[in-house]
C-alpha cells in the first residue's frame, strides 16, 4: 500500500479480515449556534424517534441515521438520571459507532442547539413504560 503507513494492530485486523475500529464523531453545533453550556447527546434507536418529538415543548438541534436519532442536551444532563433503555447518554456528544456522522434533520431557531434534557427524558420514560428516577419510591 503505497504512501500508507500501517501499524502491526492494523495488519493483524486486515489478514483477520476484521473491520477497523471506529474512531467516535462528535456531533456538530450548527454554524451560528452557540453551546454556552456545553454539549451532550441522547440516542435512541430511530424507531423512537418521530414518536419522541410531538412529546417535546421544544425541539433543539436532533441529528439522525438510520439506526438512531440524536438529541443535543447541555452538559451534564445525566446528572442524578438514569436515561431509560435503549436510550444513550454520549457525553460531548460522541457517536460512537456510526462510520459517518448522521445528518441534522431539525435545527431550532435561534442560537442555543438545546433540547431541555427533563421534558426528554420524560417523554423517552414515558414510551419505554420505565418509572423516572427521582419517583421510585425511597427503601426505608
Amino acid at each position: 500500500m503505497p504512501g500508507r503507513v500501517l501499524n502491526l494492530d492494523t495488519l493483524v485486523r486486515l489478514r483477520r479480515g476484521q473491520p477497523a475500529p471506529v474512531t467516535p464523531r462528535r456531533l456538530p453545533v450548527p454554524d451560528g449556534m452557540t453551546a454556552p453550556m456545553g454539549c451532550d447527546a441522547v440516542a435512541v434507536p430511530a424507531r423512537l424517534g418521530p414518536l419522541v418529538m410531538p412529546r417535546l415543548p421544544r425541539v433543539g438541534c436532533v441529528y439522525a441515521d438510520r439506526a438512531h436519532w440524536w438529541w443535543l442536551v447541555p452538559s451534564d444532563s445525566d446528572h442524578a438520571l438514569e436515561w431509560p433503555a435503549p436510550a444513550r447518554y454520549a457525553t460531548g456528544a460522541l457517536v460512537p459507532d456510526a462510520p459517518d456522522l448522521p445528518g441534522l434533520i431539525h435545527r431550532p431557531d435561534g442560537t442555543l442547539p438545546y433540547t431541555p434534557p427533563i421534558p426528554l427524558y420524560l417523554a423517552l420514560c414515558r414510551l419505554t413504560g420505565t418509572t423516572p428516577t427521582w419517583s421510585r419510591p425511597v427503601s426505608a
